[in-house]
């Protein structure tokens, strides 16, 4: 675990011991501003990423964009779409790691289109906890230009993505079969990847055009 701060970790420990209590859900995107996102430095959003009627546009090179705040276990909600051949993901609990800043992944891909929905395996497929855990087979996407719903639970090392009111990966990062699924990914050298408490929430920008929508979260005390 990499500069995880006290808090994440005595969260992480509260939701160990506890039964999960719900708390209001709370937007992270207004529909109008990207107020609540920052690039990696901190600093303001460029123009890359642009808030239109309701949705936040990937419409040119901006970058990386992250919450502000920090989350440990939480449910979140958004909706996607993606452009032809288009990759972009959602990720979670991202901390510093190194020289760089990573997290786990819900990948947000073209499965028909993008070289990496058609590699065996379906690690690397939309939906798919990203180079790690492939979702269920038979996951009902939607065709590229229409709207996915996605859900990520986070509730301590139990992990889950839903996709179209389906769960896809449900995954517990402490079990066996995680550490060898891990041990086989691009993250194999990260030590401590997959256990960090908490971090922020990270929309990715792939160099290809992404819709989001309807994003909303809330935690899990």
């Amino acid at each position: 675990m990499n500069r995880v701060t006290v808090s994440c970790v005595l969260l992480g420990l509260v939701a160990s011991f506890g039964l999960a209590a719900e708390e209001p859900w709370v937007s992270l995107f207004d529909g109008k501003s990207l107020d609540g996102w920052t690039t990696a430095a901190g600093k303001g959003v460029t123009a890359g990423w642009q808030a239109e009627d309701g949705v936040l546009h990937r419409a040119a090179k901006g970058g990386d964009i992250y919450t502000a705040k920090e989350y440990g276990d939480f449910e979140l909600q958004f909706e996607w779409k993606i452009s032809t051949k288009g990759n972009s993901g959602v990720k979670y609990r991202v901390t510093k790691f190194g020289n760089g800043l990573l997290g786990m992944e819900y990948q947000v891909l073209d499965d028909g289109g993008h070289a990496d929905g058609k590699k065996p395996g379906g690690k690397n497929s939309a939906a798919s906890m990203y180079d790690i855990i492939p979702p269920n087979a038979g996951k009902k996407l939607k065709p590229v230009g229409e709207w996915n719903t996605a859900r990520i639970v986070a509730k301590g090392t139990k992990i889950e993505h839903w996709l179209n009111d389906e769960k896809v990966v449900d995954v517990d990062t402490s079990s066996e079969s995680f550490q060898q699924a891990l041990a086989k990914s691009k993250f194999a050298r990260q030590k401590g990847f997959a256990r960090q408490a908490c971090g922020k929430i990270m929309i990715q920008d792939h160099g290809n055009e992404a819709w989001f929508r309807n994003i909303k979260i809330r935690e899990l005390k």
